[in-house]
């Protein structure tokens, strides 16, 4: 019997192990293995769709970007490994993702959804967005219906600011910070300087 689970920022991220497809070949992927990175879980919701095509390219297409920043981005649906290397066999003007940059996890039997919970009432995945830590806490969390895709470059922002924040643990990062701006210290006293400034 399938049971939902009710995840949240600051949890520790579920551990799985799963068939994934990586430069045209199955590997068996295990979150733990990641340990020590940061890590993008990319849920979506089925391969050969609308959607999901332009996000999986989207993100791939900066993913030096991620690797620069230390994290690797995994994409998961409900699909087998088999659909998953047949859609990046498919050329991109044929509804295909192409080649990517990194692996599309298998999620067949449908537990990682379940267990992040964004399964939704007819078996597919939700867009959801798991931002992970070196130590493998959950730091940010982001579910999109799906009729609409999420922002690359709002997530390269969040992580960015995740990153800061845990080197500079005296200070936080106010709306809209990108890296280069002003934080604020995190005592009332301090604060006060950052809030005089705007």
């Amino acid at each position: 019997m399938l049971t939902k689970n009710f995840l949240q920022v600051g949890d520790k991220a579920p551990g799985f192990s799963a068939v994934a497809v990586y430069e045209q070949e199955f590997k068996q992927v295990k979150l733990s293995d990641y340990l020590g990175k940061y890590v993008i879980l990319l849920f979506y919701p089925l391969d050969f769709t609308f959607v999901c095509p332009t996000e999986i390219i989207a993100f791939s297409e900066i993913y030096d970007q991620f690797y620069s920043l230390d994290t690797e981005i995994l994409g998961i649906s409900v699909d087998s490994e088999y659909c998953h290397l047949a859609w990046m066999q498919l050329d991109r003007d044929s509804g295909g993702v192409g080649d990517l940059k990194y692996p599309l996890v298998s999620d067949l039997n449908k537990q990682i959804s379940l267990s992040y919970n964004v399964l939704n009432s007819e078996g597919k995945s939700l867009r959801g967005l798991f931002i992970i830590d070196k130590q493998g806490i959950i730091q940010h969390s982001l579910v999109n219906n799906l009729d609409f895709g999420r922002s690359v470059s709002e997530t390269i922002r969040t992580l960015q600011a995740i990153q800061y924040v845990q080197s500079n643990p005296d200070e936080v990062c106010p709306a809209n910070w990108q890296p280069g701006n002003a934080t604020i210290k995190n005592t009332p006293t301090d604060s006060k300087e950052y809030f005089k400034s705007i």
